[in-house]
């Protein structure tokens, strides 16, 4: 099972002398990440004050050029709202500087900035996925695309360049819960990537299994691919573990909730969500390693999870401290029970 990172660049100091500091805060973290043998990082797109994270392929980049080994992947990247012809050529280029190590996961997102930004209607959203999805996959394919849509001009036969090291550049679907999603991802045999932020894990099983059926329907020769991303954080107790995140998850889902009319969170419900049968990976190495395993279950397998350690209310100490449990003590523990278990 492959482990390893999401970062939306949250900051607490909007601006540019804070942005630049953390920026290079999130450099260091992934550099850390490949140095303690984590398998991936990646970096969600956002266009809001409190994350420095507009352009996941420019930060991926600079990654690129300080890491050997770890994969890099946007987490999402909110295509819907882009250009797919600029994110094949950008997620290309990281690619070339990466050797081969760029991924790119396409989804909605968790907010809807990017929509009125760029003059999209978010109504228009089931189409705009498709067909924008549709002419990445073309692009991937081959390096002169022909194809017409509605809601960007026709290619009649373009290049398009650079083309990335690996064949194919690996495309990944990631959803938070909408069938259709997950039926498109599996007609089209692209990898899955299920974000849990809520509920149960136990909850997503019958997505997960329509996932597998709808692939094994459309016929695909090889396995599919089911990776889950989880928030939470790490530290060396599970008592130090909670009680430092606890403010910093109230103060994020707070201000969420505020935004979209939620109540606030309470204690009682985010120690729920800690608990073994939680969305939260929250806690020690320890408990951590088995809360990883426990979902692999639930979900009939999984082949990659990945953890959001980034919060603005958290020091960078913390989350390098985190980065370091994850990649020393936590991967090495899954890593071996699941060897142990194949």
């Amino acid at each position: 099972m492959q482990i390893g990172v999401d970062s939306f660049v949250a900051t607490a100091t909007s601006g540019p002398v804070g942005d630049a500091r953390r920026v290079q805060e999130l450099l260091e973290e992934i550099e850390l990440a490949d140095q303690v043998g984590l398998d991936v990082f990646g970096v969600g797109e956002h266009h809001r004050a409190d994350y420095v994270a507009s352009s996941p392929a420019t930060l991926l980049a600079a990654a690129a050029a300080r890491t050997k080994r770890i994969r890099l992947a946007s987490a999402v990247t909110v295509l819907s709202s882009d250009d797919p012809v600029r994110v094949f050529q950008q997620f290309a280029t990281v690619d070339l500087i990466s050797q081969g190590r760029a991924e790119i996961i396409v989804g909605r997102g968790s907010f809807i900035e990017s929509y009125p930004l760029f003059g999209f209607d978010l109504e228009d959203y089931e189409e705009l996925a498709t067909e924008k999805l549709e002419l990445l996959l073309k692009i991937r394919a081959g390096t002169n695309v022909t194809w017409s849509g509605r809601h960007r001009p026709a290619l009649t036969g373009q290049g398009v360049y650079p083309r990335p090291v690996q064949q194919p550049l690996p495309v990944f679907i990631g959803v938070g819960g909408t069938p259709q999603s997950v039926i498109r991802a599996a007609k089209l045999g692209l990898p899955l990537i299920v974000a849990i932020i809520g509920g149960s894990p136990k909850q997503f099983r019958p997505l997960v299994d329509l996932y597998r059926e709808t692939w094994r329907e459309a016929g695909h020769a090889d396995k599919p691919f089911v990776g889950i991303h989880n928030i939470g954080f790490l530290a060396d107790t599970a008592e130090q573990v909670q009680e430092t995140f606890w403010p910093a998850y109230r103060d994020a889902f707070g201000k969420i909730g505020r935004e979209r009319g939620w109540p606030p969170p309470t204690r009682p419900q985010f120690d729920a969500q800690c608990s073994p049968a939680g969305a939260l990976l929250v806690g020690g190495p320890e408990a951590a390693a088995e809360k990883i395993l426990r979902e692999s279950e639930w979900l009939g397998g999984i082949d990659r999870l990945t953890v959001l350690l980034d919060n603005r209310m958290l020091t960078h100490a913390q989350i390098m401290h985190a980065i370091e449990l994850l990649g020393t003590k936590v991967a090495p523990a899954v890593r071996a029970a699941a060897g142990a278990k194949a």
